[in-house]
């Protein structure tokens, strides 16, 4: 398959004429990967069974890891629900359109192959003005997991995703790099209390002021990885993520032991002939003499480190690492999901000093 590579100058403004083949792509039942607010997304018809399958075999996905529905208007959820509880409502008026995604029970529309076998449906609005132009010129709602093959890092820019889909779907409309750099919250709110299945930028503070209420993370983000009979609710919750080629570990603690730590291992590892990299942020990029050291950003504004994540990620493959060791981050507000991503790149394999 050659993959169609259109270039998009006016982001906030995308002509339509340049919309056009991509979303009669995606109505037909090809792929079409586009950017969107937190990374770049690879989409299908959410209704169509055998486009579902698609993604499922360009990303070499399990089946059982459900999509996530893209809609470009509020009037576009009811019908793919059957219904839409208060918590719902609340959080949709509050952070729709942007990086938040809802699961809700599914109704009879939306098959089965696109929620990966669940009662349940995980619906998002984007607000980037590429996705929302796309999904609302093509009519009908976009399921767009990440643009990547599965379990590695997830694309920022429309580079990562050639480096991965080129041959493999019709068409990537490239947006320039995204503006957050992880992918959405996602919240629960198909039982009795809403439940954060993954973190992103609404994060769990934002989410609980708005509902009056503290909303709990799902155990599955704290203890490990699911086990192999149970149906993950959300993305990015059973399958290994987010994942560098070469094998990464996280140090927790004092940041003067950490900065220790690492420097010692990095040692070991380069008196051994391996190539070594380190995952630091501005305040500390000096306290490593030795290895191939990267910054994601200034500590105290974590933007800039989820934005700059999973690139570095993908630099380190580009620069055939063996090993990487990465400083550990705070896990409150916005960090919450900058640890979950690289708890679960790392594998949970994690070293306290």
């Amino acid at each position: 398959m050659k993959t169609e590579r259109i270039i998009i100058e006016n982001k906030e403004h995308p002509e339509e004429e340049l919309l056009k083949k991509p979303a009669e792509i995606l109505k037909n039942g090809g792929l079409v990967a586009f950017p969107t607010e937190t990374v770049y997304g690879l989409g299908a018809n959410a209704l169509n069974e055998e486009a579902a399958k698609k993604i499922y075999e360009a990303k070499g996905r399990p089946s059982d890891n459900p999509l996530i529905a893209h809609i470009a208007d509020f009037d576009d959820l009811i019908p793919l629900v059957s219904q839409v509880p208060e918590s719902g409502k609340k959080l949709m008026e509050a952070f729709w359109p942007g990086p938040l995604t809802l699961i809700f029970p599914k109704s009879g529309l939306v098959p089965y192959g696109t929620t990966g076998g669940l009662d349940t449906v995980a619906v998002r609005m984007p607000a980037d003005p590429i996705a929302n132009a796309l999904i609302r010129l093509a009519g009908v709602p976009v399921a767009a997991p990440s643009a990547n093959t599965s379990g590695r890092p997830s694309p920022t820019t429309a580079d990562h995703v050639w480096q991965d889909m080129n041959g493999k779907i019709d068409m990537i409309l490239d947006g320039g790099a995204v503006g957050i750099g992880v992918e959405s919250t996602i919240i629960d709110v198909s039982g009795e209390e809403p439940v954060i299945l993954r973190p992103g930028a609404v994060t769990q503070e934002m989410a609980s002021s708005i509902l009056g209420q503290e909303i709990h993370l799902d155990p599955a983000i704290a203890t490990g990885p699911m086990k192999a009979k149970v149906k993950p609710k959300a993305p990015g919750m059973k399958y290994k993520h987010y994942a560098p080629k070469a094998e990464l570990t996280l140090v927790e603690g004092e940041m003067k032991d950490v900065v220790k730590t690492i420097n010692r291992l990095v040692e070991e590892r380069l008196s051994k002939g391996f190539r070594v990299g380190i995952i630091c942020t501005e305040e500390t990029r000096e306290s490593y003499p030795h290895g191939i050291v990267r910054s994601l950003g200034i500590r105290t504004k974590e933007e800039t480190l989820a934005h700059s994540l999973y690139s570095v990620l993908r630099e380190f493959d580009d620069l055939e690492a063996d090993y990487i060791y990465s400083e550990s981050f705070s896990k409150d507000h916005l960090g919450q999901a900058i640890m979950n991503r690289l708890v679960k790149a790392a594998g949970y394999h994690i070293i306290r000093t």
